[in-house]
């Protein structure tokens, strides 16, 4: 017979996640959506701000450059015009129109300069720099270049030109250049023009951002202000339709877990209205017994009733026990302390604990050891409380005669331990072994004493540990057909 069937393998797989004895909280400060969706609004928009005026500057300065550098252009174009060779000697004749252009204003000197080939200056001013033998000048083709007059920064537009065209080597260099006053003024003029409205826009995308974070965020106020306005008691599921659409998978969790806890309201008002119907039988039982005992005369028959309020308050007190058991298993904040813990040896000293008790009634109350020490990790409390369970039931339905055998060993399935406790009593018949789990649920026709608690304890320790309590068949004769009982429960090794 597997250790594991198809169904139940299934069932663990999703029960029993290796990483979830490994999961931690991390404790994280708590982040405002606000805060975090205007900084990466602003952050980007202020860091671009910056970079924006950079490249403002650098086109208006394109932007200024290009008119001036054509005005350049047409003055050099224009002195060369005036250059003639009158016999065999360079001249340059320069109308008065021509001399206006030449003429400094107040913000910019412009200089000018004529040379031949061999470096005689025609005409113009001597300081102005001549080119860089990497600058490549070719005839009648004006070139720009950057250069320095007395420390002063300044824009040189030069070109060949031949004046004699039958001899192409008498070369003569033609240079214009001015200061870049006017060309700063017009730059800082355009950059004034993009700046300015800038710094009034700016703080106004501040304020419409901040504005539409807040009338975008005004759902979660109002739905924030709707849960908080809940009664105690309202665990009714949020109106999905009312909340944005980016946070419907959010409330349909939260709804989720309204369900959850609806159920779980709903099951504790059973087990308190379950419990205290349970608890009126015996607690009614004593109560007649105490009265019948105080009417009694005969020593004897005294005697009897206080046996019996004996044996009645054991039975309630059993009760109480076993409900209050199950309410601690349902605290899932029990399982937070897990230590490694000898399943085999608990199990051998649980069977211990009911040896005198199998005794009394006459069941032969056994354990099989493992030849391997079987470690997992658990709650001990919880692990005791599931031995006894299971072993207290056992021996409760097991005949004078019977067995019960506790059995604790390795599943086929890696990381499963299994838990085993055979007897040769009654049996469940099938159809009844999914209700026996449920609270109070005993089956009819049976005449023992109990609460009916004892299986969903079992069944709920097995589900705090991440494992699952299975009901089978313990043929222990072939011919004729007899079985009694196997309660199995899987345990996962799990890790600290």
């Amino acid at each position: 017979m597997a250790d594991v069937n198809p169904a139940v393998d299934v069932e663990l797989q999703q029960l029993l996640p290796p990483e979830s004895y490994d999961a931690r909280p991390v404790n994280k400060g708590p982040r405002s959506l606000f805060g975090e969706i205007l900084d990466w609004m602003l952050a980007p928009l202020l860091l671009l701000w910056p970079m924006s005026i950079a490249v403002t500057y650098l086109v208006a300065q394109s932007i200024a450059n290009a008119p001036f550098d054509r005005n350049l252009e047409n003055t050099v174009q224009a002195i060369a015009q005036q250059i003639k060779e009158v016999d065999g000697k360079t001249q340059l004749s320069l109308p008065m129109s021509a001399r206006q252009i030449l003429k400094a204003d107040e913000n910019d000197s412009i200089y000018f300069q004529v040379i031949d080939r061999f470096g005689n200056l025609i005409a113009g001013d001597k300081d102005l720099p001549l080119p860089h033998e990497n600058d490549v000048l070719q005839i009648g083709l004006v070139t720009f270049r950057d250069a320095r007059i007395g420390g002063e920064e300044v824009r040189v537009a030069a070109t060949y030109i031949a004046p004699n065209k039958t001899d192409s080597n008498k070369l003569i260099l033609v240079q214009v250049a001015e200061t870049l006053e006017k060309r700063a003024q017009l730059a800082n003029e355009i950059i004034k023009g993009v700046i300015l409205p800038q710094f009034i826009i700016l703080p106004i995308v501040v304020v419409l951002v901040w504005f539409g974070l807040t009338r975008g965020l005004a759902p979660l106020n109002a739905l924030q202000n709707r849960i908080r306005n809940r009664t105690v008691d309202d665990t009714s599921p949020i109106e999905e339709r009312a909340a944005p659409q980016e946070i419907m998978p959010l409330i349909s969790s939260f709804n989720d877990v309204l369900y959850q806890l609806e159920d779980s309201v709903q099951s504790q008002k059973r087990f308190i209205a379950d419990a205290a119907h349970q608890l009126k039988t015996p607690l009614a039982g004593l109560r007649m017994q105490a009265e019948l005992a105080q009417r009694e005369s005969s020593p004897a028959e005294l005697q009897r009733s206080l046996e019996q309020i004996a044996d009645s308050s054991t039975r309630a007190t059993h009760l109480v026990q076993q409900l209050l058991s199950l309410a601690r298993m349902e605290n899932t904040s029990n399982l937070t302390e897990k230590i490694l813990i000898n399943l085999s040896q608990a199990a051998e000293d649980a069977t211990k604990n009911w040896l005198n008790t199998a005794w009394e009634k006459g069941v032969d109350l056994g354990y099989e050891s493992s030849t391997s020490t079987l470690q997992m990790y658990g709650n001990p409390v919880m692990l005791k409380e599931l031995f006894n369970n299971l072993i207290d039931n056992a021996i409760k339905y097991t005949p004078k005669g019977g067995y019960v055998t506790v059995n604790v060993r390795h599943s086929n399935r890696p990381g499963i331990l299994i838990v085993e406790v055979k007897d040769n009593g009654p049996g469940i018949p099938p159809e009844e072994r999914q209700r026996v789990l449920e609270r109070f649920y005993r089956v009819l026709g049976s005449d023992v004493e109990g609460s009916g608690l004892g299986l969903a304890i079992v069944k709920e320790i097995a589900a705090q540990h991440g494992g699952k309590l299975e009901i089978l068949e313990n043929v222990y004769q072939e011919t004729p057909l007899k079985y009694g009982t196997c309660m199995r429960v899987y345990l996962p090794v799990g890790r600290a």
